[in-house]
């Protein structure tokens, strides 16, 4: 009876179990939410769809690429060749240049328009189904090949853009005006009329666009003022002038002007406050008279600056947005999940209840993680502009010292500056690789501030606010005897090296008490392993916030002296250096400018004399024939420029400086007792 009451009890309790599988179904799996229904604009964005400008990209380019390749065809009649065939046709046509990239004067801020224009081209097609406009539609196995013909097309599109100012003539310029206008309107048109994309985010695409736009209205600008400059400067003036004569005859001022020497010779000690304003200084450039930063390097610093912008604006529009639809979306039902996952404090994870408060706290910790990822995003743009400022005072003060022939103060062992093949290839590239370092770097830095952003968040601020989640200080709370035991030890070792094992003379410090010396190193041995085992970590952290630091600065190696060759980066810029010092030096340039004033009779007109060091004239002051002996006469004295400039102690053993103290700068110092 026993068992037949008990198996009836259990044949019961069987058929009431199944007779509740829908209620317990209905109570672990839920289908539907019992919450009310949020409105599909607040949980999600409304998808957004195509949009057709009144003027597509592909009417756009199939209408101007031919404008583009008939332009190019009509300026290279208005530029002579150098060597071929210069006697068919009187020289014309010509090739055209996109701009003097070693010349130190010129229209530096419209090549510089230009190439952000191709750079920002280049990013926007990187993310297009579409890579190159003429091909619509384009599928996915050939997208690849249009993106590499596409690297080759955008350069030539926009090659008519910077070629107009380089052939120097009023229709080049009128030209330029035309092109940069209709550029620009039809960029803005395509915004204005679609101003939201489905790519990444609504207002990427508009984003992405606005250097290109900013670009076209400062071409749109500089053309129109250089076609009024053309008719208001004299046309001999403009046709007979020598590209950088200007700023070479600055330099040379700057460099031999008899200038007293700023400050005293006895070294006071400076502050601290002095101190790190000095050090803050070093990172922001002022231009100095006399010196002007090349083209390449004016270049490279703004397609870096571009590349910032690009990469930063991909990186806050692929995740902020997605971040806000999950917490906006965020349910009771996966709150449920992620308490039992333990990810959610909640004061009965066993029994879930309301799940009103753990709701509100995942929503904090998404919110958290949106002002962690801005927050970082921020300080790593910042680092990497102010780590762009400081290259360009580093690319200064390389720059004049190799000019003045201080090799080994920029490299650590003699090298020859001359040009090489290895040393063009790097000039070439110079300018690529600095925007792609700027790129690789900023990523670096976001996901290592990211990371540690959330670490210090989530282990240490969210658990001092909440009092819930506080691991770590538990750990810590249970290791203090441990951390105390280090720090006194490393303080014992200090305080004793400083008292007993070190005796204080006049002069120097000898070692003394070595047997307790011997005794103190061994027995601490043990405790210095997991000193330096902490010293290690920190080792590993601090270089590794270096490199990701300093990773968009070529001027400097990532790497050891002695294998710094296989830094890809430095060893760019050291071969770029070569070749602008060697095709470049504002000396060399200034010299012969005045060899090429000698050898006309009458000279250039209109030029006043100038003399800049005891009777080195840069520019004829008279119209005099030129004699033998004046020719000697030049060359010596440029002979001894180039010396003094090699070997500046040897300023104050001339003679005029050993009469006069004061002279060219220098003030003999009395002779130390």
């Amino acid at each position: 009876m026993a068992a037949n009451g008990s198996g009836g009890m259990h044949d019961a309790l069987l058929d009431n179990g199944f007779a509740g599988t829908d209620d317990l179904v209905s109570d672990w799996y839920i289908y539907e939410t019992m919450e009310p229904a949020m409105p599909q604009d607040d949980m999600f964005p409304s998808v957004i769809p195509d949009c057709d400008p009144t003027i597509s990209p592909r009417l756009y380019h199939t209408c101007m690429a031919p404008v583009s390749l008939a332009v190019l065809v009509g300026l290279s009649l208005l530029v002579k060749r150098r060597r071929l065939h210069r006697s068919c046709w009187n020289g014309v046509p010509g090739l055209l240049s996109p701009a003097n990239f070693l010349e130190e004067e010129g229209n530096r801020g419209l090549v510089a328009a230009v190439f952000g224009i191709l750079f920002s081209s280049l990013c926007v097609l990187v993310l297009d189904r579409d890579p190159l406009p003429l091909i619509a539609h384009s599928s996915q196995s050939t997208r690849e090949y249009w993106k590499i013909l596409a690297l080759l097309y955008y350069p030539a599109f926009y090659y008519p853009l910077i070629a107009c100012a380089t052939v120097r003539h009023r229709v080049s310029y009128l030209v330029g005006c035309l092109l940069s206008w209709c550029h620009c309107v039809v960029h803005v048109w395509q915004k204005v009329d679609c101003p939201q994309s489905p790519k990444i985010y609504r207002y990427y695409s508009t984003l992405s666009y606005i250097p290109i736009i900013l670009c076209l209205v400062l071409l749109s600008l500089w053309y129109p003022a250089l076609l009024i400059r053309s008719f208001t400067t004299q046309e001999e003036t403009l046709d007979k002038e020598v590209t950088g004569r200007g700023y070479y005859k600055k330099y040379l001022k700057a460099v031999l002007s008899k200038r007293p020497r700023k400050g005293s010779s006895t070294k006071i000690e400076e502050s601290l406050l002095s101190r790190v304003q000095t050090y803050l200084r070093s990172y922001i450039y002022a231009p100095e008279e006399g010196f002007q930063i090349p083209l390449k390097l004016v270049l490279s610093i703004t397609m870096a600056v571009i590349a910032v912008y690009q990469v930063a604006l991909l990186l806050l529009v692929a995740v902020i947005p997605t971040l806000q639809i999950v917490r906006a979306g965020m349910t009771k039902d996966i709150v449920v999940l992620l308490v039992q996952f333990g990810l959610v404090p909640s004061e009965s994870p066993a029994v879930p209840g309301d799940m009103e408060k753990e709701l509100n706290t995942v929503k904090y910790y998404l919110w958290s993680l949106e002002v962690c990822y801005i927050c970082s995003l921020v300080l790593c743009c910042l680092l990497t502009c102010a780590m762009l400022l400081r290259t360009l005072v580093m690319h200064r003060n390389n720059l004049k010292a190799l000019y003045q022939g201080a090799v080994l103060d920029v490299f650590y062992k003699a090298h020859i500056l001359r040009p090489s093949r290895q040393a063009v290839v790097c000039w070439m590239s110079f300018a690529g690789f600095q925007t792609a370092f700027a790129c690789l770097g900023l990523l670096i830095q976001q996901v290592i501030f990211f990371i540690c952003s959330v670490g210090f968040t989530f282990l240490f601020v969210i658990p001092l606010q909440s009092g819930t989640n506080t691991h770590l200080f538990k750990i810590i709370q249970n290791m203090w005897p441990f951390w105390l035991t280090l720090v006194v030890a490393v303080i014992v070792q200090n305080l004793a090296a400083h008292y007993q094992f070190l005796e204080q003379h006049p002069l120097r410090k000898e070692l003394t008490n070595r047997r307790a010396l011997y005794i103190v190193t061994y027995l601490l041995f043990p405790i210095n392993v997991l000193v330096g085992v902490l010293a290690g970590v920190w080792r590993m952290v601090i270089s590794g916030l270096y490199n990701a630091v300093h990773f968009c600065q070529l001027d400097i190696s990532l790497l050891n002296r002695g294998v710094e060759n296989f830094d890809p980066g430095y060893h760019t810029y050291c071969h770029y250096l070569k070749i602008e010092v060697s095709q470049s030096h504002p000396v060399m340039k200034a010299f012969c400018l005045l060899l090429l004033q000698l050898a006309g009779p009458e000279g250039p007109p209109g030029l006043r004399a100038s003399n800049v060091e005891e009777g080195i004239q840069l520019i004829q002051p008279k119209k005099v024939p030129p004699s033998r002996a004046r020719f000697k006469q030049s060359r010596a004295r440029w002979w001894l420029v180039y010396t003094l400039l090699n070997n500046p102690s040897l300023t104050a053993c001339r003679k005029t400086a050993l009469s006069d103290p004061t002279a060219n700068g220098t003030q003999l110092s009395s002779p130390k007792p």
